[in-house]
């Protein structure tokens, strides 16, 4: 049986990574109807990733025998100004997320749930290549694009993943 406030932190991450993949989606319909079919590519595939990684809290409450308690998953809100926006909003949302998944370790950890805090090994991992990938993009984006030649190269970058 997993202590009730680690259980409680695995409950509410599902729901961050449920809005985390709406995010992107949101991103992604962003930049495909700006034609950026590339850069709306890549978002959909890390959404469908972020479905995936709470597809994984879903099923170690499961392994652990807990109940999983599915939230209302709030709609973003964003509305961007240009292309570089919903990057600088990535890197910035992945950070956040790893400040979660070190919220839930602690609390493992003050707990002494070992097994918790082997699974989560995994996605330390994760969050240390999501925020490199999200810092990646943006530093191509500012060294790379200043026209949109450049723009619609990174663009058949992305469409690439």
């Amino acid at each position: 049986m997993l202590n009730q406030k680690v259980k409680d932190l695995i409950n509410d991450q599902i729901n961050k990574e449920m809005y985390s993949s709406y995010l992107y989606l949101n991103v992604g319909n962003y930049y495909a109807e700006q034609g950026l079919n590339g850069f709306s590519s890549w978002f959909r595939k890390q959404a469908n990733e972020e479905l995936e990684h709470a597809v994984k809290f879903i099923d170690y409450l499961h392994d652990q025998n807990e109940n999983v308690q599915l939230l209302s998953i709030e709609s973003p809100k964003h509305q961007f100004k240009d292309a570089k926006e919903p990057l600088v909003l990535t890197l910035e949302h992945e950070q956040y997320v790893t400040s979660l998944i070190n919220g839930i370790y602690q609390a493992a950890l003050d707990a002494h749930d070992y097994r918790t805090t082997h699974f989560l090994d995994w996605f330390i991992g994760e969050q240390t290549e999501e925020e490199k990938t999200a810092q990646d993009l943006l530093n191509k984006y500012d060294h790379f694009v200043t026209n949109a030649k450049a723009l619609y190269q990174l663009d058949l970058e992305l469409s690439k993943r």
